[in-house]
């Protein structure tokens, strides 16, 4: 399995990303971090030519609303619909519900066990295979 994380944004923090990368890849999975204050195109464009399964984003800042659906969109613009779109960070549960609708997969947020993202996208990512 193919992952991209990304930072969508200004966010310049990165903590937590990194540590789910790391699980992810400790888990089997093949992980490409982005790095920092990344557009929802340069996402989208990099997740097509990398050619994941998924697209993990974060974000701390608050902007979660905007940047999480607008790489949705620029994923399907570019032909990449297919591809699960999971996210994580400090998101209030009120918001959930609205970035589920806008295509987001799952919103994991802080104190999630990693093990629980790793059962979710295995499950999710097999389910499509």
């Amino acid at each position: 399995m193919r992952v991209l994380i990304a930072k969508p944004g200004l966010d310049g923090h990165d903590r937590g990303a990194l540590v789910v990368a790391r699980a992810l890849r400790d888990a089997g999975m093949e992980v490409i971090y982005t790095g920092l204050r990344q557009t929802p195109a340069q996402i989208a464009q990099a997740a097509v030519q990398e050619d994941v399964d998924v697209v993990g984003l974060s974000s701390l800042s608050g902007a979660h609303r905007t940047l999480f659906p607008a790489v949705v969109a620029a994923l399907r613009d570019a032909g990449a619909g297919e591809i699960l779109v999971i996210g994580g960070g400090v998101i209030p549960a009120e918001d959930i519900p609205g970035l589920r609708a806008a295509g987001v997969a799952a919103v994991f947020g802080p104190g999630t066990p990693t093990a629980d993202i790793v059962a979710f996208l295995s499950r999710e990512v097999g389910a499509k295979r």
